[in-house]
């Protein structure tokens, strides 16, 4: 199994920008799509993006697509999640994810990944 690390959270003001890390133990970490994902207080859990094993592939919740850029480095562990444009409605803890299951599609639940972050807090003022 793997255990994931996350850093990079923080207080920024609308329209700026923050890029989360998500460092991943063990030798397998390439053999693990990643995902991120997303909650704020008395909402359910929501997808953000998610990348393939290899990174040639990503996809995005449409809260975030054009703003956001997810990306990894299979060869330092390491997953990203870079968010330009911020806005309020982005304030929530964010969690990096690892799904081991091989799919030939990503997968949206969180139930369906396998590995959690502690998760960052990420607040963005107006």
């Amino acid at each position: 199994q793997v255990q994931l690390v996350e850093s990079g959270g923080g207080l920024v003001q609308a329209g700026g920008s923050l890029r989360l890390s998500c460092a991943a133990s063990g030798r397998t970490f390439s053999t693990y799509a990643m995902g991120w994902f997303r909650q704020t207080p008395g909402k359910e859990r929501e997808f953000v993006a998610s990348i393939t094993r290899s990174g040639d592939s990503t996809y995005y919740a449409d809260s975030v697509k054009g703003r956001f850029t997810v990306s990894r480095d299979n060869a330092r562990n390491t997953v990203y999640l870079q968010m330009n444009s911020l806005k309020p409605e982005d304030t929530a803890v964010y969690y990096c994810a690892a799904d081991a299951y091989y799919r030939s599609y990503t997968s949206y639940r969180p139930s369906e990944y396998d590995y959690w972050g502690q998760g960052t807090q990420v607040t963005v003022s107006s």
